[in-house]
């Protein structure tokens, strides 16, 4: 028996008068986060919220997103957490599948979440700054922690969809709490870092890297609701951030920001990068103008989500996702050339995806082996390294050509920004290989020139015939380049 909120609990009874979460000069202490959450399990006890009802959690990157979480938790219900950009329609889906007992929403986004939890007849509270701590103080609080089963679901991550239909991850009580001590453990996480949460706290790597991370540590969450350069820059200075957490955009974005020297990020001490392969130019150039260690990993929300990662006390290796973590097993199958598709086996493994038995036995064998859709090498120190999605990877007149190779050559030109590669159809080889880029504020390229930049060191198959230039990439709401929204040039030669 056990529950993720223990994790709590046992924080406030080290220090209970150390800050928890903050927003800005908002802080929430370790008592008044717990004593909150026990009167969120309160208001759901009266709203008639059982232990194992799911509880739809639709709130931005602000300090009751940790009040709500916890509450739920303590009250022994399942977390579906939301992204607070979905449309009516997919919230409706959401609440429908989970079979939620009640969604708690942000008043910014009211519309699209009354109208969902109306569509799919469940009950909606809306959660607005002061009007909801009002109902909380009106509300007796459930001190108790609800225990769970170990292998009792905790949260349902559901996945983006990028291939159908959102899928629900059904992550236990015991997932989550080995995955937190992991994440604890490889940042070396103690009660007095201050950790910076920019990224979502829907999303996996926000949520257990940094939310629960802090939590289990002792440590002070400072939260940024909307991923922003100058923000995060200023947040670091002046809040004395010491960890950060982020996807290649965030990275990139920071150091293209025009403003960077002005701010002082000395109290840096660690980065952790995850969520799509970090270019080495990136790595190279981030860890040179902020003075600190970027250390990166992998992982995916049906893993809890950390698998691997680059360990601060051993080498690292650039462009590598590091070795499995404790606990995880990772192994290449179906390899050819060298590369093969990322199984995983552990403590880390989800419990299946919600009532989709069909979907589970696709990508968990009967080893207990999670497929992971990855393609990498491993070399022989036993580092990973990603080199594409299954579903990405370009077939060029039958040579197999790896986006993120070509991507990795476009990120040395001194202009570019971002930068995606895709396979478009055409006719006699199948696909071709083309880019878009996004370029440095103030820096100018031609098309033809970051061509050719490729091509000087590309085989003749694998460099782009075609690049244009873009604004901006698409991106999903945790910074991940969108791929499949990128469009080429209506006017592009078959």
């Amino acid at each position: 028996m056990s529950s993720l909120a223990r994790n709590l609990a046992a924080t406030l009874a080290r220090d209970s008068a150390a800050p928890a979460v903050r927003l800005g000069d908002h802080v929430l202490t370790y008592a008044e986060l717990d004593g909150a959450s026990a009167r969120v399990a309160g208001l759901l006890r009266d709203r008639g919220v059982r232990p194992g009802d799911r509880v739809g959690l639709m709130l931005p990157n602000v300090p009751q997103f940790a009040v709500a979480y916890y509450g739920i938790l303590r009250a022994g219900a399942v977390v579906v957490p939301m992204n607070v950009l979905l449309k009516s329609r997919e919230v409706a889906f959401y609440l429908d599948d989970s079979r939620a007992a009640l969604v708690l929403a942000w008043h910014g986004f009211a519309a699209e979440a009354v109208a969902g939890a109306a569509a799919a007849g469940t009950d909606c509270q809306l959660v607005t700054p002061g009007e909801f701590e009002t109902l909380l103080a009106d509300t007796a609080p459930q001190h108790e922690i609800v225990e769970r089963d170990d292998t009792d679901t905790a949260v349902i991550l559901y996945t983006s969809g990028t291939t159908g239909t959102p899928k629900g991850a059904e992550l236990t009580h015991a997932n989550l709490i080995r995955n937190t001590q992991v994440a604890v453990d490889l940042m070396s996480i103690t009660a007095g870092d201050v950790v910076l949460g920019a990224l979502p706290l829907f999303h996996s790597f926000g949520q257990t890297c940094g939310l629960n991370a802090s939590v289990a540590a002792g440590a002070c969450l400072a939260l940024v609701p909307r991923f922003d350069a100058g923000q995060v820059l200023d947040t670091v200075a002046r809040h004395r951030i010491t960890i950060f957490q982020g996807v290649p955009t965030m990275y990139a974005a920071l150091l293209a920001h025009p403003d960077r020297a002005g701010f002082d990020t000395g109290s840096l001490r660690l980065c952790a990068s995850g969520g799509a392969a970090l270019p080495v130019e990136v790595l190279r150039s981030f860890e040179a103008a902020f003075g600190c260690i970027v250390l990166e990993g992998y992982g995916l929300s049906e893993t809890s989500p950390v698998a691997s990662f680059n360990h601060a006390g051993r080498e690292r290796k650039p462009g590598s996702i590091g070795t499995p973590v404790a606990g995880v097993e990772m192994a290449l199958r179906d390899v050819t050339d060298g590369i093969g598709e990322i199984v995983i086996r552990g403590h880390n493994i989800m419990k299946g995806y919600w009532r989709r038995p069909d979907a589970t036995a696709e990508v968990i064998d009967a080893d207990g082996w999670f497929h992971s859709g990855d393609l990498a090498r491993v070399d022989d120190d036993g580092y990973f390294f990603i080199v594409d999605r299954k579903k990405d990877m370009i077939i060029r007149g039958g040579y197999n050509v790896y986006p993120r190779e070509i991507e990795e050559l476009l990120y040395e030109h001194p202009a570019v920004h971002e930068a995606a590669v895709i396979g478009v159809p055409h006719a006699e080889l199948g696909e071709e290989v083309c880019a878009a880029i996004a370029l440095k504020p103030g820096a100018a390229a031609t098309p033809e020139e970051i061509r050719e930049h490729v091509k000087a060191q590309a085989a003749a198959y694998k460099y782009p015939r075609h690049v244009w230039i873009v604004d901006e990439l698409p991106k999903t709401p945790t910074g991940k380049i969108l791929k499949r929204e990128v469009q080429a040039p209506a006017d592009l030669p078959a």
